[in-house]
C-alpha cells in the first residue's frame, strides 16, 4: 500500500467528520497521493498569469496544489456541493481560487473562464472521461494545454497511432488538436476508494491545426460515423453520414481512398483527405 501524507490524512478526518462517501454514480475516487498530486501540478507547467479549470475538484487535494503554484486564478468545476465545506475553506485560504458548482458538461465554459485562454487539470470520473474530452477537443474553446488522469486504457487509445486496435475516434480527435502523451501512471492504491484499474496522467498540448480541413464540425463527424462500426470496412461504415452505396462510393474515390479499408487503418490525414471531397461527388 502507499502511504498517503499526513495533509491528506487530514483531509480524510474532515471527510468522515462530515459523513462524506465516495458516490459511485459519480465516478468519485479521489487521489491522496501527494508525489502524483505534485507531479500532475508539474506536468501544467503553471505560470504567474495562468488560468487553470479544474474538473471535479472533490476533496480539494489537487486544488491545493494548483493554488499553491503561483498562478493567477484556478477556477474549479464542481458538481457535487457535498465538498462546499471543504472547497469554501480553500476559496478562504487563497485568493486565487473559486468553486463554480455546475455539471462540466452543460457549463458554459466560454463565459466562466471569460473567453481567455486557459489550461485544463483534472483526475476525471472515468464514466465522464470521453464526453469531456470531447467537448474541449471539438470547441473552439481557447485552452492552451490538457493534463488528464485517466483509465490507462484510455490514455492508451489517446496515444495509440493509426493501425492499432485501440486507435479510434479519440485517438483522432485527440492527436488532431493536440500533441499527446502520457506522462505518469497511478496504480489503485493511490486512490480512496481504489479503482478496479490503473489509472494514468496524459498532458496533450494544444497545437496549431496542421491538416487542411476547411470545416471541423463536418471532419468530425467523418470521424465518428467512421468509426461507428469498427468491424466494418470503411465503405459500409461511412453509409451513416446519411448516404446510398453509390454516393459512397464515389466519395471515397474522389478522396482516394480504398473503401475496403477500416477506420483503424486511416491517419488523421486520410480524414481530412475524406473532409476536403465530401461533396465534390455531387
Amino acid at each position: 500500500m502507499r502511504e498517503h501524507s499526513a495533509e491528506s490524512g487530514e483531509i480524510l478526518q474532515v471527510l468522515r467528520r462530515l459523513g462524506i462517501r465516495a458516490d459511485k454514480k459519480l465516478g468519485q475516487n479521489f487521489l491522496l497521493d501527494q508525489t502524483i498530486l505534485q507531479n500532475i501540478v508539474a506536468a501544467a507547467q503553471p505560470q504567474p498569469d495562468d488560468c487553470i479549470l479544474e474538473i471535479g475538484p472533490g476533496l480539494g487535494g489537487l486544488s491545493r496544489c494548483l493554488a499553491r503554484s503561483g498562478c493567477k486564478k484556478v477556477l474549479a468545476v464542481e458538481l457535487d456541493r457535498r465538498f462546499a465545506p471543504l472547497l469554501s475553506a480553500l476559496e478562504c485560504e487563497y485568493a486565487s481560487f473559486e468553486v463554480i458548482y455546475q455539471d462540466i458538461l452543460k457549463a458554459d465554459l466560454e463565459k466562466i473562464t471569460s473567453g481567455q485562454s486557459f489550461k485544463v487539470v483534472a483526475n476525471l470520473p472515468y464514466y465522464i472521461t470521453t464526453p469531456v474530452l470531447m467537448r474541449f477537443l471539438e470547441s473552439g474553446l481557447a485552452w492552451e494545454r490538457l493534463v488528464v488522469m485517466v483509465q490507462n486504457e484510455v490514455a492508451g487509445r489517446m496515444v495509440s497511432p493509426p493501425g492499432g486496435r485501440t486507435y479510434g475516434a479519440l485517438s483522432v480527435a485527440v492527436q488532431y488538436r493536440a500533441d499527446a502523451r502520457i506522462v505518469l501512471t497511478a496504480p489503485p492504491a493511490a486512490f480512496i476508494p481504489p479503482p478496479a484499474v490503473d489509472s494514468a496522467v496524459v498532458l496533450c498540448q494544444k497545437r496549431p491545426a496542421a491538416l487542411n480541413v476547411h470545416n471541423e464540425a463536418l471532419f468530425f463527424q467523418i470521424v465518428r460515423a467512421a468509426f461507428s462500426q469498427r468491424r466494418k470496412i470503411i465503405a459500409n461504415s461511412l453509409r451513416n453520414m446519411g448516404l446510398t452505396p453509390e454516393q459512397t462510393a464515389a466519395w471515397l474515390k474522389a478522396a482516394e481512398i480504398d473503401g475496403q479499408r477500416r477506420a483503424e487503418t486511416l491517419s488523421l490525414e486520410d480524414f481530412a483527405r475524406l473532409e476536403n471531397a465530401f461533396g465534390k461527388w455531387r
